[in-house]
């Protein structure tokens, strides 16, 4: 017996009407979540401040663009001459003075000593790399040594007084002050430099 087809089409109807409200449904949660991407992803990267100085590491500038405590190597002594102080492994110099105060920035180099430089100067920001490379390697043996082109040192009080002012005397006198073997005070902090020619030197 055949069964009308008027007889299913209820049932039909209302199953096709439940899944299209489901395919809407489903459509408009995809819709939503791709603008949300496309909104989250649209968004610019935070930008780096002017004076932030670790975005700036490895920037070469004038000493005037930078500003007090910033670490900085490579230095320039004259502008647009070439780098000339502070260039050796694991060295840093800082600015102690503001650069945009004076025609001049009080810098501080490694060896404790502050300078006057102009501002024009230009300095790379951050340290120079290989901070161990001046660790001091222990020797295995004496003749690592003299591979480096190092010879033996001997003690002057261990001369004879014609061969070094601090030679001869009983026991291990040494009779004055520390010299050099030509006779020229050293040690004791004494200074050879002319602070005249160190002056003319760095302030320019």
């Amino acid at each position: 017996m055949a069964i009308p087809f008027s007889k299913f089409r209820g049932p039909f109807t209302s199953t096709s009407t439940s899944t299209t409200t489901a395919i809407s449904t489903l459509l408009r949660r995809r819709t939503l979540s791709t603008t949300t991407t496309t909104t989250t992803t649209a968004s610019p990267p935070p930008s780096h401040s002017p004076l932030d100085v670790s975005s700036q590491i490895g920037s070469i500038l004038p000493l005037s663009h930078l500003r007090i405590g910033t670490i900085i190597h490579s230095l320039e002594i004259r502008p647009n001459q070439g780098p000339k102080l502070v260039r050796a492994a694991g060295t840093a110099a800082k600015i102690l003075k503001d650069p945009t105060t004076s025609r001049y920035v009080l810098i501080r180099l490694p060896s404790g000593v502050e300078k006057l430089i102009n501002t024009k100067c230009r300095a790379v920001v951050g340290t120079v790399s290989s901070p161990g490379h001046k660790v001091k390697k222990k020797l295995r043996k004496a003749g690592e040594n003299r591979w480096r082109g190092i010879r033996p040192k001997v003690r002057g009080v261990a001369m004879n007084p014609i061969d070094h002012p601090h030679g001869g005397g009983e026991g291990k006198s040494k009779g004055r002050c520390s010299v050099t073997p030509w006779g020229k005070p050293t040690k004791g902090g004494y200074k050879t430099a002319s602070p005249k020619k160190k002056k003319r030197l760095y302030v320019h």
